[in-house]
């Protein structure tokens, strides 16, 4: 056959489709083409990526759920000191943590011997960031479709456990408006910190304060000689909640700051005025943004 006329020969071979946990739940014909040389689309390598970096942050609030942080809907408490007796373990929170680190441990254990790589801590931190470093890898290997789907599962898993806590009215203490017989309180809703909760009198709807005020109303109690006077200490739960701050924050800048601190219960507590302090400098240095 003369070369001129011999047929055009190309490819026929489809386009890898791909493989991402997100992509499969999705119908066939809506599943994304993976990237080339890869077995996810960039949209899954993102999100998976992603929720590796989010594991460590789940892994410590799942800490803080252990000795039944949630007390029940309704239910009032006294701001710090010490946990009720009688709150349950959460198991669920527990099987969950066990389960972060023991999925990461695997798939790290996967990198070490088929890449090479130095065997990291067996903490969540470093297991989950050999993980990141080597994801575009992964996002190549013929497993990647279970790596996504347990990853996923835990992130999902550890969001269902650590913020299903239904509202937390805490009591704070005597009204601070001249004559009022009301009492200051405020609703822990769950772990959403970007608004952070409010502070109001349970006598008058017109007695507000935003939550982070609450250390400057306790001062005003001490000077009515209505509060007590010791120090109060705070979870890093507390300090998230009453000064809209991410956890991990909190977590960085009472190391940060030498916060004060005691443990009680397997529960750590940090003395009140260091965090009072702390913000305070914070936001009159104007680096509230940075929080």
């Amino acid at each position: 056959m003369n070369r001129m006329n011999r047929p055009e020969m190309t490819s026929t071979a489809p386009r890898i489709r791909c493989e991402g946990d997100d992509c499969r739940k999705k119908a066939v014909q809506e599943t994304e083409p993976a990237a080339p040389r890869l077995r996810l689309c960039r949209e899954c390598l993102y999100l998976f990526v992603a929720r590796l970096r989010q594991l460590p942050a789940l892994h410590a609030e799942l800490e803080e759920v252990l000795g039944g942080r949630a007390t029940g809907e309704g239910q009032e408490r006294t701001s710090g000191g010490p946990v009720p007796s009688g709150l349950p373990f959460n198991a669920a929170a527990a099987d969950v943590r066990a389960d972060i680190t023991a999925t990461l441990s695997s798939w790290s254990g996967l990198v070490v011997a088929e890449r090479g790589a130095p065997t990291p801590q067996r903490t969540v931190t470093a297991l989950a960031a050999l993980l990141v470093r080597h994801a575009a890898w992964l996002a190549a290997h013929p497993a990647v479709a279970d790596a996504t789907r347990e990853v996923a599962r835990l992130v999902r898993a550890a969001h269902r456990v650590a913020h299903s806590e239904p509202p937390r009215r805490m009591s704070l203490g005597p009204c601070v408006m001249p004559g009022c017989p009301g009492r200051l309180v405020t609703e822990l809703r769950g772990r959403d910190v970007e608004s952070g909760p409010g502070i109001r009198c349970d006598a008058d709807g017109a007695h507000t304060w935003p939550g982070r005020l609450w250390t400057e109303l306790r001062r005003a109690m001490r000077r009515a000689g209505d509060g007590p006077a010791q120090e109060r200490w705070l979870t890093a739960s507390d300090v998230a909640r009453l000064w809209s701050t991410p956890t991990g924050t909190v977590y960085r800048l009472a190391s940060e700051q030498r916060w004060r601190r005691r443990s009680t219960a397997g529960r750590t507590y940090y003395a009140e005025s260091d965090v009072h302090e702390c913000f305070a400098r914070r936001r009159a240095a104007g680096s509230d943004a940075g929080i």
